[in-house]
């Protein structure tokens, strides 16, 4: 399980980064992947990668709404990631 690499505050999100974005040839933000982010933080959105030549897609980042606090957005995206990998 991937930890979180960058916390950073950007308008209304904060943006926790678990993977490298340029590692990925695509990355998207999946329908199916609100329902894991919002059961732990209302609102939240998830970015998935592709690596080149490959069908899997890992999570990339996770945006979680500013009004939740950097530490508090970093254990619920953990939180996330856990469910969506896992």
């Amino acid at each position: 399980m991937p930890s979180a690499s960058t916390v950073e505050t950007e308008d209304e999100y904060i943006h926790v980064r678990f993977r490298d974005p340029d590692r990925f040839d695509e990355i998207r933000t999946p329908d199916w992947a609100e329902n894991p982010a919002h059961s732990v933080s209302e609102g939240s959105e998830v970015r998935m990668g592709q690596r080149e030549g490959s069908d899997d897609w890992a999570v990339e980042s996770v945006l979680i709404e500013r009004s939740v606090g950097e530490d508090k957005a970093e254990e619920q995206a953990t939180e996330i990631v856990e469910k969506i990998e896992s």
